[in-house]
């Protein structure tokens, strides 16, 4: 071996870690950061339990209450003076609706309610039902009248399409209802909501409804 070799020496010293003093100002800021995060998620906790405890029991009213919207059916419609040529002056429109609340425990507020009576999207009668009632859970009401005389809004070119197409076959009227209404679950009752239903009518060449469209159900919205 040669004397101008050396062999690395690795050094042995070791680094003391120094001990920080802190003072007591120190720790009691601590102390108030550690409490301050355990009343935060506290009070997180208690808000988060509130809000599932509140969204189960709207979940089981939900299920009690099951809340439907009212059903209407078309029952009766005719027009007596049909089979007349020159009827459009004596002209008379009859109807029969059910008004059906399917809800156990849901009821109604219904004011007064316009009926309105169209022929290939033209408007030839309407009338308003003056009458407000109230509909309870599990109650079927039966709205009927006529519409004649002002309030038919029928020329006699407008009757003589209608008696023309009469002859092709089947005529397709639309029987529209809308009122305002609100709606009352137990002691609360809610605000005013616009409903509106509107019901196919098929008529035949005696002026009266068809079979097929006798009782069926009417499409029903609310705006």
């Amino acid at each position: 071996m040669r004397s101008g070799d050396q062999i690395p020496i690795q050094s042995t010293t070791r680094t003391r870690a120094m001990k920080r003093h802190h003072t007591a100002r120190y720790y009691a800021h601590r102390v108030k950061e550690s409490l301050t995060a355990r009343i935060t998620k506290l009070i997180c906790s208690i808000f988060l339990f509130i809000l599932f405890v509140l969204g189960l029991i709207a979940f089981i009213l939900w299920l009690s209450l099951r809340p439907h919207r009212p059903r209407f059916h078309i029952h009766e419609f005719s027009i007596p003076s049909f089979s007349q040529e020159i009827g459009y002056a004596n002209a008379n429109i009859i109807f029969n609706v059910t008004d059906r609340n399917p809800n156990h425990k849901v009821g109604f507020y219904f004011d007064a309610m316009q009926i309105t009576v169209n022929y290939q999207e033209q408007n030839i009668g309407n009338v308003i039902l003056l009458f407000p009632f109230y509909q309870e859970p599990k109650n079927t009401t039966i709205l009927y009248g006529n519409i004649g005389g002002a309030a038919l809004k029928l020329s006699g070119e407008l009757w003589q399409q209608i008696v023309a197409d009469r002859t092709r076959g089947t005529l397709t009227f639309s029987l529209g209802l809308s009122s305002s209404i609100r709606f009352k679950i137990f002691a609360w009752i809610s605000k005013h909501h616009r409903i509106h239903a509107t019901c196919a009518v098929g008529v035949g060449s005696d002026g009266f409804i068809l079979p097929s469209y006798k009782d069926k159900r009417c499409q029903v919205y609310f705006t």
